[in-house]
């Protein structure tokens, strides 16, 4: 049965007092939700995934999976990994290369008080869910990189945890299994109803896989919303810049009214942008626009000159010298509509720019 992960204050020290991996990272995934920690190498998110596991311990902080703690150093609880009824899936695929696809799943089911027609069961309804009951009795070896991948998640599921830990489990795989096992997971993970954690650096994969998407830098997390929220409302330019492409303008704070800033460009044209964070009048700020947010053609804005075109058979991108700056704008359409050297009306709207200290 799955259940929810709270995880409060945790923090991680690999030396007493040195800087920390995980540095007071909170949050909750209701059960059945799935929730993805991306970002950059050494940010800290399979740190986090490894002290809910309980392979690493955390220093400080409280865990609690179905409201029962499992980790609260500061109270001298630690809950062992094989007693946190949990479910993980490597990077590798950790086979178990002399059995086959059946004793590989039904490895984890040894040890439990169970009938074998139980196990044979719970077996086979694990495989149904990730499309290898063709292969019940094939060598595990003898499958591809993808099927393999497929068995260690049905063995992480055969038991039914309380929690899936996923560890980038695609990594290892070439781009086209990936793609193929990456739209596969959720609807797997789905219809097991798992509560699951997904750690990745790969912002397609976390758009995705998780029903919400926690950014991570500097063992910090930063911002855990859904993926709609977090492309279009960035908490700041870390998390902008990490999450899609994104256009960079300097100025200076004007004024602030409503929450929209009156931002001054380097060509003394001012834009308006959603205001991030604390800046006062006369700080210099940057303002973000991603590139298929820039509209072109359209009168009632600025003017720019189109430095260069590039025709991508659906979608031109075109680099714009506009605002004191050059920002790209990208437009759907199997024909561009501007050569370099054309002077265009350009148009950033207010609801689509956002302003950052710089």
């Amino acid at each position: 049965m799955s259940a929810e992960l709270q995880v409060e204050r945790l923090r991680k020290e690999y030396t007493p007092g040195g800087r920390a991996a995980v540095d007071g990272v909170s949050f909750t995934i209701t059960a059945g939700e799935i929730v993805v920690l991306l970002g950059p190498s050494g940010c800290g998110k399979t740190t986090t995934l490894r002290c809910v596991a309980g392979l690493e311990h955390p220093t400080a902080g409280a865990i609690r999976i179905g409201g029962e703690v499992i980790s609260a150093p500061e109270q001298g609880i630690l809950v062992p990994p094989r007693l946190r009824n949990i479910g993980m899936v490597f990077q590798s695929y950790a086979v178990w290369p002399h059995m086959t696809v059946r004793q590989n799943v039904a490895y984890p089911l040894q040890h439990r008080r169970l009938s074998r027609t139980d196990k044979d069961r719970m077996v086979r309804e694990a495989l149904e869910l990730v499309d290898l009951t063709q292969y019940v009795d094939r060598p595990v070896v003898a499958l591809s990189g993808g099927q393999m991948q497929r068995v260690a998640l049905a063995r992480s599921m055969v038991y039914q945890p309380r929690l899936l830990l996923l560890d980038e489990p695609l990594s290892n795989l070439d781009a086209q299994l990936r793609l193929r096992l990456r739209d596969d997971l959720r609807r797997i993970i789905k219809a097991a109803g798992l509560t699951a954690l997904y750690v990745t650096h790969d912002q397609a994969e976390a758009v995705v896989l998780g029903d919400r998407i926690g950014v991570m830098r500097d063992g910090k997390l930063l911002q855990l919303c859904t993926a709609t929220e977090l492309y279009n409302d960035p908490a700041d330019a870390f998390v902008a810049a990490f999450t899609g492409s994104t256009n960079q303008i300097g100025g200076r704070l004007r004024s602030i009214e409503a929450g929209y800033a009156a931002v001054e460009a380097g060509s003394g044209e001012v834009i308006r942008a959603k205001m991030h964070g604390s800046v006062a009048p006369g700080d210099a700020v940057s303002v973000m626009i991603r590139p298929e947010n820039v509209q072109l053609g359209a009168e009632g804005g600025t003017r720019g000159t189109v430095a260069r075109a590039n025709f991508m058979g659906i979608q031109t991108v075109y680099e714009v010298a506009v605002l004191g700056s050059r920002i790209e704008a990208v437009e759907m359409g199997t024909q561009p509509r501007y050569t370099a050297g054309d002077v265009v009306p350009v148009t950033l709207p207010p609801s689509h720019c956002m302003a950052y200290a710089a």
